[in-house]
């Protein structure tokens, strides 16, 4: 596979993907089709995740989440109301970023466009950032740390004709509305950006 394709692939999908989330309910659309469209592997067990990097899940390894690492994210999660919950969400996946990186080498992973990291090992790609996050969320709703949001299927923007490159993001659905948790602009480490799924749909170019 050649470092554009998952790019067609993508912008493919961003072609659909709007639409579905315009006229569907998003609580239909299943995180385990992203996966298998864009060749990552679902957590399976509480705690394992399978990491994707180098861009488009070229590469993938495993690291598993210990039970002190499941306090810790439920510590950062909270308890409190859904926009408290949503921001202890940007916390952990900040904090598993971080605890995961040196296993898979993406501490220095960089934020934002950056084509020329394409294959390189720890860098990570949109593809990568929204399957590692749904990942990561995926962990917290299996260990029952979310009570207001449940996981969607990560979804996708801008197909170049439109005169934005392809884009993608996780998604965490709330009890009136999606939201986007992007953690592509930020370099590793860095808490995710979220926002109203309709906002991060209508965003410029360059964001």
């Amino acid at each position: 596979m050649t470092p554009i394709a998952p790019w067609i692939r993508l912008a493919l999908a961003a072609l659909v993907l709007p639409l579905v989330a315009a006229c569907s309910d998003l609580h239909a659309a299943k995180p385990s089709t992203w996966y298998a469209a864009h060749g990552g592997v679902a957590p399976r067990d509480i705690g394992r995740v399978v990491v994707c990097h180098g861009f488009g899940c070229y590469y993938k390894t495993t690291f598993t989440f210990g039970d002190a690492d499941l306090r810790q994210m439920a510590a950062l999660i909270g308890s409190g109301s859904a926009a408290e919950e949503r921001a202890g969400v940007a916390r952990m996946i900040a904090w598993a970023e971080t605890r995961v990186a040196a296993t898979v080498g993406s501490q220095d992973d960089v934020g934002g466009l950056d084509l020329k990291n394409a294959r390189v090992a720890g860098q990570m790609d949109c593809i990568d950032e929204a399957t590692n996050t749904t990942s990561y969320m995926m962990v917290a709703q299996k260990a029952g740390l979310l009570k207001h949001h449940t996981v969607g299927s990560p979804v996708a923007r801008g197909y170049f004709l439109d005169g934005r490159y392809p884009h993608a993001t996780a998604v965490l659905i709330g009890s009136d509305e999606p939201w986007a948790v992007d953690s592509w602009p930020s370099p590793n480490g860095a808490e995710p950006d979220i926002l109203r799924l309709d906002a991060w749909f209508a965003k410029s170019p360059a964001t």
